[in-house]
């Protein structure tokens, strides 16, 4: 196996478990608050806020680098539009992320408390934004030229 396809499939497996593993939270934690048992719902939302953001974070932040290494030994130009485009998107996806944290810890805190329906609507509205623009990055990327 050449280096250049070990860059490209150690490339892609963060960005697809990535992926999948924010549709998994997002399932689990919207089963978790239609269930009604605060206890349960708390101990997941502790362990999302300090297990598993730390981890997706880590793999998205293991994406521009591994990327980058991908490009250079391509030998594309990182001035092309769709690369750029990515990377807008990856920025406005790290600062989605970054209030995602903010919002689950927020839910976190209210305890036993319900969680208000605002709450809960712009948990989920930054967690669709996230996963429609990991499809859409995905898409770029998949799209360059070959």
């Amino acid at each position: 196996m050449d280096n250049y396809l070990l860059l490209k499939i150690a490339h892609s497996l963060p960005g697809i478990l990535l992926l999948l593993g924010l549709l998994a939270h997002v399932f689990m934690l919207w089963k978790a608050a239609r269930g009604g048992d605060s206890a349960v719902l708390q101990r997941k939302l502790q362990r999302t806020r300090r297990i598993s953001l730390p981890v997706l974070g880590v793999l998205a932040l293991s994406l521009p680098v591994s990327g980058f290494w991908l490009v250079q030994m391509a030998g594309w130009s990182l001035g092309e539009t769709w690369l750029l485009l990515g990377n807008l998107l990856f920025l406005v996806l790290m600062v989605l992320g970054l209030l995602l944290a903010g919002r689950l810890g927020a839910w976190q805190a209210l305890g036993n408390t319900p969680a208000s329906s605002r709450l809960l609507a712009v948990t989920g509205t930054y967690a669709g934004l996230m996963v429609l623009l990991l499809l859409a990055i995905m898409g770029l990327m998949g799209a360059k030229p070959v």
